[in-house]
């Protein structure tokens, strides 16, 4: 049923790369892409997040950021994004998109604060919440 899946966040940088990349290692039978809200257009993966990706086995150096746009909006089945309010800028770009939308955290009941910027602890934590949040994702997909 959702074989296509968008990971959302807000630069495209910290959180929704390494939780695409979580969900594509995997789920190999589902298409699992990500993008920004405001986007750091063609940048890679933060290097903190790259970092402490790589101790934990997964590779995000070929990540490129994109912007969220209407199509891939309409082209996936199941939206996944970091924080409540995330929910509410997909729909304000695409109304009918809110009943695929739906928190990363959500068997978690948690939010996914953004490390950009902050300690190399900060992005250690938010993996943590990620890898909790794919597992319990991939059980149901």
């Amino acid at each position: 049923m959702f074989n296509k899946i968008l990971v959302v966040c807000i630069g495209n940088i910290c959180r929704s790369p390494i939780g695409e990349e979580l969900l594509k290692q995997a789920l190999p039978n589902k298409q699992v892409t990500s993008a920004g809200l405001g986007a750091l257009v063609d940048k890679p993966a933060d290097s903190n997040s790259i970092a402490v990706s790589e101790q934990n086995g997964h590779d995000l150096s070929n990540h490129i950021a994109r912007q969220i746009n209407t199509k891939m909006i309409a082209d996936n089945d199941l939206i996944l994004v970091m924080e409540k309010g995330h929910i509410d800028a997909i729909t304000k770009l695409a109304p009918a998109a809110r009943g695929k939308t739906m928190l990363y955290g959500h068997w978690l009941k948690k939010e996914i604060p953004d490390p950009y910027k902050q300690s190399i602890e900060a992005f250690e934590h938010v993996y943590e919440l990620i890898d909790k949040s794919a597992k319990e994702w991939i059980k149901r997909l």
